[in-house]
């Protein structure tokens, strides 16, 4: 799929609209928090399968909280990066799909995120975790069905980089949420169990990472003037 020729910083508008409706309407905000926990969920699940664990499915609750159940060794390496996969994964997914959309490569992240949550879909273990992945996935395929047209490019576009940009919000308020939270079972705290560094040494990991790519962000919207 080629690029389509990247957007006008002027006429991204439509990410401006997701901010604004995600900030004012509570069932939007609701949907960007579960769509945050769902990144979470996917990031453990396709780094333990990258590392040679079993993927068995996911969850998301009501809290909006969400588990992934993976199987293999129980400590070592793919362990420990399992773990530390879910909270950094999307404000790098979210960061991805911002500097992709601007540099016109909408439709292509689309397509991508069409074939995940198809995935995601076979993975699900619950009703409500089956309706958010077939809601988000019906999205994404109206925006990629939608075409390169004049109008849709630019509209496109826009929403890829407002999603893209709730995706960065939510890691940083997850990051704050665990942080404050005393839930033993949290990543960080499982990580200083299967190792010898602290719980807020992986949390300070986090948020390096979560400052480099939102810094990329930063860097490539202001170049766009």
């Amino acid at each position: 799929m080629a690029a389509s020729p990247a957007p006008d910083p002027r006429l991204l508008w439509p990410a401006a609209v997701v901010l604004v409706l995600a900030w004012a309407l509570p069932g939007v905000r609701r949907w960007s928090r579960a769509l945050t926990t769902l990144v979470h969920e996917a990031g453990h699940a396709a780094i333990g399968m990258l590392v040679g664990r079993r993927f068995h499915g996911f969850v998301i609750a009501g809290d909006l909280s969400g588990r992934a159940v993976t199987s293999g060794r129980s400590r070592g390496p793919g362990r420990c990066i399992t773990a530390w996969a879910g909270y950094p994964m999307p404000a790098v997914i979210g960061a991805g799909a911002v500097l992709a959309a601007l540099s016109g490569w909408a439709g292509t992240v689309l397509a991508a995120a069409l074939v995940v949550l198809v995935a995601l879909l076979v993975m699900s273990r619950s009703v409500r975790t089956a309706a958010l992945v077939t809601f988000s996935a019906a999205v994404v395929a109206v925006l990629w069905w939608w075409g390169d047209t004049a109008v849709a490019v630019p509209v496109r576009a826009g929403v890829v980089v407002g999603v893209g940009l709730l995706l960065l919000a939510g890691a940083w308020e997850s990051l704050g949420a665990v942080a404050r939270s005393r839930d033993g079972g949290a990543d960080h705290r499982t990580l200083a169990a299967l190792t010898p560094l602290p719980a807020g040494f992986w949390w300070l990991t986090w948020v390096l990472v979560d400052a480099g790519v939102t810094w990329l962000v930063v860097r490539a919207v202001a170049g766009l003037w």
